[in-house]
């Protein structure tokens, strides 16, 4: 399958850096980042992946929430669980779950979701940097795991650089900027010389996000110096753009297909994976069809009629 061999000892992301590498990364998405699609982009090209935004108090106050928001094997690694949080403590005490399942934790600190701000989450940390210090100085402290934050750049950008040194004080491993503003809309243009610029001024690897649509924009981002790309839109539009492919090929919808049945994903997941995937794939008319479907065996009929092959587990080819 040409994935991750079980039993390895694994770099952490600022490790790979030093080694010289310039890192694919696959983004934290609520609902779509699980395991299945993690195996999937690890597959295809992503060097790093994490989970999706959990909310530290409800893993570390639910079992269940542990069941359902964190599940990982021994091929998902280099493995990256990022929090929603708000206190240093509770972050310490979720990071302690994951010790030894996981190559470090990150802070959420650029989420713009209204309900995530109205908690404190998020982009809700932003103008709080002291917070965000003490955060990866007790989580540190707490676990033995590397922590790094998730941020957006703020309009005064003296702001971001800031909160950059006060998490590089604070002992943060790497730093992922967004490259747009809480308000900003995911249309809007990226600063790229904002991001350049935080990159220039910071003493740890840099990662950006935001406009990653292609293996061209990703080269672009490295061009500007930075020490590796995250992807979400673009990657769960293509999850073998970091191949070079500018469309899905058709193996990764077979292998996505595979994943998903082997592991377990809602239906309604399963289906708007799909949608995306094969978005550009897709005429109108096809689109129409596809969209409408309602069951996962609708779903592989259609594929199949379509020329989809499916095989085997591929985790055991």
């Amino acid at each position: 399958f040409g994935m991750n061999e079980p039993g390895h000892k694994w770099k952490t992301p600022a490790e790979l850096v030093n080694d010289g590498k310039f890192l694919y990364i696959a983004a934290p998405m609520v609902r779509f980042s699980k395991l299945p699609f993690r195996l999937l982009c690890r597959k295809w090209g992503c060097d790093v992946a994490f989970t999706p935004m959990i909310v530290a108090q409800d893993f570390i106050s639910s079992p269940y929430c542990r069941r359902v928001e964190f599940s990982t094997n021994e091929y998902d690694r280099p493995l990256i669980v990022q929090f929603a949080v708000k206190d240093p403590v509770v972050l310490g005490k979720a990071a302690q779950f994951v010790v030894g399942q996981c190559e470090g934790i990150d802070i959420n600190c650029g989420c713009p979701q209204p309900w995530a701000i109205s908690e404190g989450y998020g982009c809700g940390t932003l103008e709080k940097p002291q917070l965000i210090k003490e955060m990866v100085m007790k989580a540190r402290d707490m676990a033995d795991l590397p922590c790094s934050i998730k941020i957006r750049v703020n309009k005064d950008l003296r702001k971001t650089i800031d909160l950059v040194k006060q998490a590089e004080m604070a002992g943060a491993a790497y730093i992922t900027v967004h490259g747009r503003t809480r308000n900003d809309r995911a249309s809007a243009p990226v600063n790229y010389d904002a991001v350049k610029m935080i990159k220039e001024i910071a003493t740890v690897p840099v990662f950006a996000n935001g406009q990653c649509f292609s293996l061209k924009d990703a080269e672009h981002w490295k061009s500007l110096g930075l020490d590796g790309i995250m992807s979400a839109r673009g990657i769960l539009e293509n999850p073998a753009l970091f191949k070079g492919y500018d469309v899905t090929p058709p193996e990764v919808v077979s292998d996505w297909c595979n994943l998903a049945l082997d592991y377990g994903v809602q239906t309604h997941i399963y289906h708007q994976h799909l949608m995306m995937m094969l978005y550009r794939v897709h005429n109108k008319e096809e689109k129409r069809i596809f969209n409408s479907l309602k069951s996962i065996p609708s779903i592989l009929d259609y594929l199949a009629l379509c020329g989809y092959e499916f095989g085997p587990d591929p985790l055991t080819l």
